[in-house]
């Protein structure tokens, strides 16, 4: 694969002027392009912090989370899918909020490069000390200079089991090999990459490049491949089976012939998401494609709760919507949430709305729905599968038979009678 199949070199770095963030997320493009076989199974994750910027340059898949966090994801990632390549991008301040999940990995040997963009502070917040911030530095935490000794990355993940480790400036030449030989490699492999943060704390400390070199000469510490040796055998795989309960195999016929992207909005409460669960299901089980990205507070039980789905008779590499073909309309908090979308519909989109709603004004053509009448018949648990049930027929997939089907299999017996009501030919009501 070429290097245009894994990073956008046209895509303008969102970073300070002058921080070291873009010399070492280009070279981390031309790391992939050299050792990942296929974009299409490779996955980036980040989380918090200037270095989670990085999504945009890169045609892989990419996961964003929580503030030092993102090691479990990516161990997660690798666990269920073995035959992905997994890298992880985090920074210092990352590094030192989850370094007990970085000591796990490590331990573990999990499979899996992370890259630290280290620049001796939290840049994205302030400019604070962080976990790696050299004794005396000047910060916005330490204005009298740094006292606690910093944390090596390195030396830490060795301890706990690394098999390939690695300590660089983000100026050096090889800088792109070493992140290559990283992600190439079969175990755990880390890669401290030593920065500049012009914003914080280059102005704070005189801090140049040139200090990079003498502050490792100061800590003792030294820069290339520091360990690159093979895993040390397991005695068990961990291998993650899909539970034996769930049956994709496609059974049913569909003739879908162009991707459809539906968004159904509703409220905590109305099963959104299991609804477009089993929707995504049965068109799998048709022969289809399906993603499904859900929305939804921190509160869980109150509040707006929207589900995306996209169906198509092709592999979806983009999983995001901003314009739906297809709207589906349930509740006042879930129509608040999704208001954008709707304002970038179309003439030739469709939006299907509970008949009590007070719609803003929409291009699309409007349906309405008798929802009340709806939730006494097959119960208000129901309604959003009654409506995707109607999605089902405007767009010709997946069949009836498919979404009875997923029903019977995955729906609690005490649950099913009504919902296989909610999506019967009779259940629609024009």
């Amino acid at each position: 694969m070429t290097h245009a199949d894994f990073f956008d070199d046209a895509v303008a770095h969102p970073f300070c002027p002058g921080c070291s963030h873009g010399t070492v997320v280009d070279a981390l493009g031309v790391a992939m392009e050299r050792a990942a076989p296929d974009s299409m199974r490779t996955v980036l994750v980040s989380d918090i912090g200037c270095v989670g910027l990085l999504d945009r340059h890169f045609k892989v898949h990419t996961f964003h989370g929580l503030h030092g966090r993102s090691v479990t994801y990516a161990t997660g990632l690798k666990l269920a899918r073995p035959e992905l390549t997994v890298v992880v991008a985090l920074g210092d301040g990352s590094l030192g909020i989850g370094g007990h999940h970085l000591i796990q990995a490590a331990r573990r040997g999990t499979p899996i490069t992370v890259v630290v963009f280290n620049n001796f502070n939290y840049g994205m917040t302030g400019g604070q000390a962080s976990s790696t911030t050299p004794v005396g530095a000047f910060t916005s935490t330490t204005p009298d200079g740094a006292t606690d000794r910093p944390l090596d990355p390195c030396a830490l993940a060795m301890a706990a089991g690394a098999t390939f480790v690695a300590r660089t400036p983000a100026f050096a030449p090889d800088l792109a090999e070493t992140l290559a030989r990283a992600v190439r490699h079969p175990g755990f492999a880390i890669v401290d990459v030593w920065e500049i943060c012009t914003a914080h704390f280059m102005p704070a400390n005189d801090f140049k490049r040139t200090a990079l070199v003498k502050l490792a000469e100061t800590l003792g510490l030294s820069f290339g491949v520091l360990l690159d040796a093979p895993p040390a055998p397991r005695p068990h795989e961990i291998h993650v089976e899909p539970p034996a309960r769930i049956d994709l195999t496609p059974a049913f016929g569909a003739t879908l012939d162009r991707p459809v992207r539906i968004v159904v909005a509703g409220s905590a409460g109305q099963r959104i998401r299991s609804a477009a669960m089993t929707f995504a299901r049965a068109a799998v089980r048709s022969g289809l494609f399906a993603t499904q990205k859900d929305d939804y507070p921190i509160t869980v039980r109150t509040g707006h709760s929207v589900a995306e789905l996209v169906v198509s008779p092709r592999p979806v590499g983009f999983t995001g919507i901003e314009a739906p073909d297809v709207a589906v309309l349930l509740a006042p908090e879930g129509l608040r949430r999704v208001r954008p979308m709707l304002a970038a519909m179309n003439a030739a989109g469709i939006v299907l709305a509970d008949d009590a709603l007070d719609l803003p004004p929409v291009a699309a053509r409007v349906v309405r729905l008798p929802l009340r009448a709806v939730a006494k018949d097959v119960g208000a648990e129901n309604v959003a599968l009654w409506a995707l049930a109607q999605v089902a027929r405007t767009v010709g997939a997946p069949p009836v038979a498919a979404l009875e089907d997923v029903i019977r299999r995955h729906t609690p017996e005490a649950y099913r009678g009504r919902a296989l009501r909610a999506v019967a030919p009779a259940a629609e009501s024009g």
